[in-house]
């Protein structure tokens, strides 16, 4: 009998020696490397990635408008094709002017003379991130409930009026004053976000021209009200109200340099406080429910009408909350414009952060930058401000149109998978025919 071993096949590793270490093992490399390409395809295919690409492009897009507007950089386009870098270099250099001074204006102003001077930005910043926030939040919610809640800005509007008729109409200490004026707002809002959400359970009306209406009710309603004796400011024929009462108003969080107020801490809590509702409790459960799909919610015993006044109630309370935070916080008077334009802008606010509270908080402190920097851009470069609101316009094009991001960058998730199942089934049929053969 012969002592010789079995040669092992090719490339099969060698069995340990008796009583020896054992073999060492070859690296996962493979594994490491599927799993750093299914990061990279979840990083590819998710939807942060479509909204920071959609703001990227926004500001590219921007930068282009400026260069163009730009009159030196017209000038040297005369000449364009005898010294063509002579226009791209004016361009460029019109685009990082602006966009550093607004950088200035929104974060840190680094030629400043002093520091209180240089960090006023950031705190502008966040100041007029406040309303956006939390009309934001409003908006989101409904969103997330399968709403469409249009009309942040009227529900600004009732809670502005709600919290300043409180504000200039009683005396009261301030622990108990303040409270009682934003909560004040807070159901002034409510109140008419419920309204829609009412119609809408038992009458079926839709929520999106309900709200649109309810905004030019609101507006002329407090129009007229600025009229009257009650709110028009005593010896005064302008439509203003009297100031809120001191103990009615935020108090400044870094004293009387800065305009940051009490309200941007308020509106971060209730920035927590929607998350839990919608991921932690029962309301949020059957909220998010009604939105993912209505009938197999109330297949599930949900009451779908309910729901939809719940979720309009809270819209409207938070929305209510942004007009106490804009009226007893910067503007501290009523006027026909105390909500401006921060109902509308809610809407891509919402939309940037992608319905989710932190989104929306972050998605709310660029636009509040973009607002506060605009205003130092067009004071030093002489770029018109309305470049902010392009910025803004191209951010909503894109983010109701991701296909069109992903199609632009190649993050098309839906055609890699196709060619990867083309690739398995190409090599399953190989396998297949060199086995028959």
């Amino acid at each position: 009998m012969s002592s010789t071993q079995p040669t092992p096949p090719t490339g099969a590793t060698p069995p340990a020696a008796a009583g020896g270490p054992p073999a060492p093992s070859a690296p996962d490399q493979p594994a490491r490397a599927g799993s750093a390409a299914a990061w990279l395809a979840d990083a590819r295919s998710s939807t942060w990635l479509v909204s920071l690409l959609a703001v990227l492009v926004a500001f590219v897009l921007g930068g282009l408008l400026i260069a163009v507007t730009d009159e030196s950089t017209r000038e040297a386009s005369g000449y364009f094709f005898a010294r063509p870098t002579d226009t791209l270099v004016a361009g460029w250099d019109a685009a990082v002017q602006a966009y550093a001074a607004m950088l200035r204006g929104a974060v840190i102003d680094w030629q400043a003379p002093s520091f209180v001077r240089a960090v006023r930005p950031l705190t502008e910043t966040l100041t007029v991130a406040t309303p956006l926030i939390a009309a934001g939040l409003a908006v989101a919610l409904a969103f997330r409930a399968g709403l469409f809640n249009i009309g942040a800005q009227g529900q600004i509007i009732i809670g502005a009026l709600f919290a300043g008729a409180v504000g200039f109409g009683i005396d009261a200490p301030l622990v108990v004053h303040l409270p009682l004026a934003v909560l004040a707002g807070v159901v002034g809002g409510a109140l008419w976000g419920g309204l829609v959400g009412l119609l809408r359970a038992r009458a079926g009306a839709s929520e999106v021209i309900v709200t649109i209406m309810l905004n030019y009710v609101a507006l002329q309603l407090l129009s007229y009200l600025l009229t009257t004796p009650s709110f028009q400011r005593g010896g005064s024929a302008n439509p203003i109200s009297p100031p809120v009462a001191d103990s009615a108003v935020f108090p400044l969080l870094l004293g009387s340099q800065f305009r940051l107020h009490l309200g941007f801490l308020v509106v971060l809590l209730a920035a927590a406080a929607v998350w839990w509702l919608l991921e932690r409790s029962t309301a949020g459960f059957r909220w998010r429910a009604v939105g993912a799909n209505p009938a197999a919610a109330r297949t599930a015993g949900i009451s779908v009408s309910w729901a939809f006044v719940g979720v309009m109630l809270a819209s409207g309370a938070l929305a209510g909350l942004a007009g106490s935070a804009q009226l007893l916080g910067t503007e501290k008077s009523l006027t026909a414009g105390i909500a401006g334009q921060i109902g509308f802008d809610a809407i891509t606010v919402a939309l940037l952060g992608r319905s989710r509270p932190l989104g929306v908080v972050l998605a709310g402190l660029l636009f509040g930058a973009l607002r506060a920097g605009g205003v130092l851009m067009q004071a030093s470069t002489g770029t018109s401000i309305n470049i902010v609101l392009v910025v803004q316009s191209v951010i909503v094009l894109l983010i109701a149109a991701p296909p069109l991001v992903r199609t632009v960058f190649r993050l098309d998730p839906g055609r890699r998978a196709r060619k990867g199942r083309g690739r398995s089934g190409a090599a399953q049929t190989s396998q297949a025919g060199r086995a028959a053969a």
